[in-house]
């Protein structure tokens, strides 16, 4: 499972010109699941990036968690994180799970991040979504399960 995390002053996501998920303060995550994720490592990404300490203290330290920072989540499913450049000019996506194992992996990270305490929205698995955000930093960290 590999996840992007960027800290955001805001972010959205919109389908169809509707908006379907906003946050203010928090974290926007791109998700990516591969074949061998599973439940466990579901829960172990989320309780990482739900536990990480990247906004700034009253020092301009990073030292503030998300749940003291008053933080929210919005959550993006996105296989191209798992798309291969190795041949030709065109990505495969073959590392990248299929819908019927990866949705309800991706459900249960959402549901853990929540069960976190935190207030998590989303977009809608496999449709054309346009995100939008205000990167603050920018910060922006790349954690991959093989990793932690």
């Amino acid at each position: 499972m590999r996840a992007v995390v960027t800290r955001v002053q805001h972010a959205s996501v919109a389908i169809d010109g509707a908006v379907r998920g906003q946050i203010g303060k928090g974290f926007l995550i791109l998700l990516g699941i591969t074949h061998e994720d599973t439940e466990a490592l579901a829960v172990k990404l989320a309780d990482k990036i739900c536990s990480l300490r990247i906004f700034e203290d009253e020092n301009g330290k990073m030292n503030v968690g998300l749940a003291e920072a008053g933080g929210e989540l919005l959550v993006i499913s996105q296989f191209t994180l798992y798309g291969s450049c190795k041949r030709g000019r065109r990505p495969d996506f073959l590392a990248a799970a299929r819908p019927e194992a990866a949705i309800p992996l991706y459900e249960k990270f959402v549901a853990r991040c929540a069960e976190n305490g935190f207030r998590v929205q989303t977009g809608e698995f496999g449709a054309d979504m346009k995100v939008d955000s205000l990167n603050d930093g920018p910060l922006t960290l790349i954690l991959d399960t093989d990793q932690l």
